[in-house]
């Protein structure tokens, strides 16, 4: 028998078992669809396991007028999604699955338990299993059209194609962030069939690689409280502040991912991207200068390695040293004033050239997507083709780290299972 004349009907379609799909799926078979959930994994939530370091960052009990500052390119597209559900309404879903949450800096949320794998179980404890289907390990290759509109979707699972026809079809796929988790841009390509058009997707909330060994040597320490300066073809652009990390090839954490949405664009077009980390921020270059040398003169005869303790974390000093050129056991009234405004000016700004970036094997987020002009804001349904819908990181939206994302994901896949059935 050929495959593809195998057929199979249901209310709604839902392509991607991920944090928008799930709801998506739940939000109609509450409401009374048949509902089929297509995974190409063999298991769902792959991503939503991985967010938050695994502790999963649920959401940010920030109002709303504070989302759209941490959204892009156009955050005002999802007023109506925020509208129909927010931030209380996913904790409601947790807390009455078990759930407990915890809001921490930031605001952001997290499950008591600091286990992801709890947030998953509780979503799949609400949506229940009645009138859900789920399919994994199986891929939606090809929309199935019909008089602009689309009646259903081809999938393939192994060597078997099988073509399923329903009212509605939600594309819930991702981007191209973590492949390794199933996301490797397949909605792009469903809707590219249906004529959409796809803005330039790119890694986002990534760390950066920089130049030379320094950030190497200082791997695994974590700065709170300081600020980091971008400098596009030296002058200066944007600024962060709060707390940033090193790893073995650059510079990651929470300021890093979010000056890195534009910071990848820049590389991209060969412009020369610096970073310049304020190690004292709270104050400026007179108040600090007058505090270095208050503190030489005060400790005049011990080692200028021993004062920097006061200054820097430990793992900081021989690289502050070698810098410098200061010899560690010079005594502190040997040092001199130009070694001392040196000092002061390594401090204010500790510079590192970013050379480029993990791609989306490390991005959080994939930056771009279905052109959010071509879907219709108050129902996520394509404008182009009839009973398709779009929701979560498929479509041309991403947000700093905090919860955000997740955010958009569970609100967009809730309108979209709950309009989907308005026919």
């Amino acid at each position: 028998m050929d495959n593809k004349r195998q057929h199979t009907n249901y209310d709604v379609i839902v392509i991607g078992a991920g944090a928008a799909g799930l709801i998506a799926a739940g939000r109609a078979a509450h409401l009374g669809a048949r509902v089929l959930l297509i995974e190409k994994m063999k298991r769902a939530g792959r991503k939503l396991l991985i967010t938050g370091k695994g502790r999963c960052n649920i959401t940010n009990k920030l109002p709303q007028s504070e989302y759209f500052k941490n959204i892009f390119p156009s955050s005002r597209f999802l007023k109506h999604a925020f509208n129909n559900f927010f931030t209380d309404d996913i904790i409601n879903i947790l807390h009455a699955n078990g759930v407990e949450t915890i809001t921490e800096r930031g605001n952001r949320v997290f499950p008591v338990s600091d286990k992801s794998v709890d947030v998953l179980k509780a979503i799949w404890k609400w949506m229940g299993e009645k009138n859900i289907d789920i399919s994994y390990n199986t891929r939606a290759i090809k929309l199935l059209l019909q008089d602009d509109s689309v009646i259903g979707i081809r999938a393939k699972s192994g060597d078997n194609t099988h073509d399923y026809f329903a009212g509605s079809v939600i594309i819930c796929t991702g981007g191209k962030s973590y492949p390794a988790t199933g996301s490797t841009g397949d909605g792009y390509e469903l809707a590219q069939q249906a004529g959409h058009t796809i803005t330039n997707t790119r890694p986002a909330l990534v760390p950066l690689i920089t130049k030379g060994d320094i950030a190497g040597k200082l791997q695994g320490l974590s700065l709170k409280n300081v600020k980091a300066i971008v400098w596009i073809n030296d002058k200066k652009s944007t600024e962060e502040f709060g707390e940033l990390m090193f790893t073995h090839y650059g510079l990651s954490g929470p300021i890093i991912l979010t000056l890195s949405r534009n910071i990848v664009e820049k590389i991209d077009e060969g412009l020369k991207v610096e970073i310049g980390i304020d190690l004292k921020p709270a104050l400026d270059e007179k108040k600090l200068d007058a505090r270095l040398l208050r503190d030489l003169n005060t400790h005049g005869k011990k080692q200028i390695n021993n004062i920097f303790k006061h200054w820097l974390p430990s793992k900081l000093i021989p690289v502050f040293l070698e810098l410098l050129q200061i010899d560690g056991h010079k005594l502190c009234n040997q040092i001199s004033a130009q070694e001392r405004k040196k000092i002061l000016s390594l401090m204010k700004d500790f510079r590192f050239e970013v050379i480029g970036h993990p791609g989306f094997e490390e991005a959080i987020i994939t930056a771009g997507g279905v052109k959010t002009t071509e879907i219709n804001s108050k129902t996520m349904e394509s404008k182009l083709v009839k009973n398709l819908y779009f929701a979560g990181e498929v479509i041309d939206l991403d947000g700093n780290t905090g919860g955000f994302n997740l955010q958009i994901a569970f609100s967009t896949g809730w309108l979209t299972g709950q309009e989907c059935l308005k026919m």
